[in-house]
């Protein structure tokens, strides 16, 4: 049976998201795409509103929501609003898309506990949002680092103590 579970992130441009955490303990899968935004079947050239975000395929046994949670926190500056590194826009916000009111609650908490850590100089403003559709992106940017390692990204691992 199984029993493995989706979470759907956005911070900042999704091919360095999608890097660091397809390798994580219990990660199965991850994908690239749209969410948050006005449009059905967003593409690369026109997303209005829609975050660059990542799917998140894992099985619970292994990880679990907090967890993926605590990285995300870990690999991308959760304390700029529509930005990350040399990316600009509402597409780059920080954003944890929550599916249920336990998700919710759990990003509440691991986001009080990344404020009070101070390990960031400024505020978390990553925004809470009702999850919508998970558009796909293109298929060139799936699993693009992978095959382009040389490849643009902003985002690596700031810190490697568990915020949990």
């Amino acid at each position: 049976m199984n029993n493995d579970k989706k979470a759907y992130i956005a911070g900042g441009c999704f091919w360095g998201m999608e890097e660091l955490f397809r390798t994580r303990p219990g990660v199965k899968d991850t994908e690239v795409g749209y969410i948050g935004g006005e449009n059905e079947h967003p593409t690369y050239k026109n997303h209005p509103g829609h975050a660059e975000g990542i799917e998140i395929t894992y099985d619970p046994s292994v990880t679990t929501f907090k967890e993926l949670l605590d990285y995300f926190f870990r690999m991308h500056n959760p304390t700029t609003i529509d930005r990350q590194g040399n990316d600009l826009g509402s597409s780059y916000r920080s954003a944890i898309f929550f599916q249920n009111e336990e998700e919710k609650e759990q990003a509440q908490e691991v986001m009080a506990i990344v404020d009070t850590s101070q390990k960031w100089e400024g505020k978390v403003v990553t925004t809470l949002e009702p999850y919508t559709t998970f558009w796909p992106a293109e298929p060139e940017h799936q699993d693009y680092l992978v095959r382009n390692p040389n490849g643009y990204t902003c985002h690596f691992e700031r810190f490697t103590e568990s915020y949990l």
